[in-house]
Formats: structure tokens, C-alpha cells, sequence
């Protein structure tokens, strides 16, 4: 069960990574493609710590040592 949990969480934070990593192209490349009330800047800003904080969580949990018998 461990390991389970631990490889859903580290599904769950690549998900995170990759869906605000598509946002961002999205934005960048087609900013004609989102709602043009949208605040880019604030947007990017928020995709870019969503990411931060994804790889911040992946590398905390690869970096952390698990005992089995908890």
C-alpha cells in the first residue's frame, strides 16, 4: 500500500506539472486562443508556481526516506 500512495502522489504532482506546462504554451503561443479579459501576467504567475511547487513536492518526496514499517 505504501507504494502506492507514494507513486500517486508523484502521478498526481507530474500532472500538475504538465497541465499548467500546456496552459503556459497555450498562452504563449495563442493568446488570442483565451479569454481576452484574462490577466496574462497574473495567469503565467500562478502556472509558474503551480510547477514550482509540483517539483518542490516531487523532489521532497524522492528525497524522503520512508521507513517500511510506517
Amino acid at each position: 500500500m505504501r507504494a502506492v500512495l507514494i507513486d500517486a502522489l508523484q502521478k498526481q504532482y507530474e500532472a500538475d506539472i504538465a497541465a499548467s506546462d500546456a496552459m503556459i504554451k497555450l498562452l504563449l503561443e495563442n493568446p488570442a486562443g483565451v479569454s481576452e479579459h484574462l490577466n496574462h501576467q497574473k495567469e503565467l504567475d500562478g502556472l509558474l508556481h503551480k510547477i514550482s511547487v509540483a517539483e518542490e513536492k516531487l523532489q521532497v518526496l524522492k528525497d524522503y526516506e520512508i521507513p517500511e514499517g510506517e
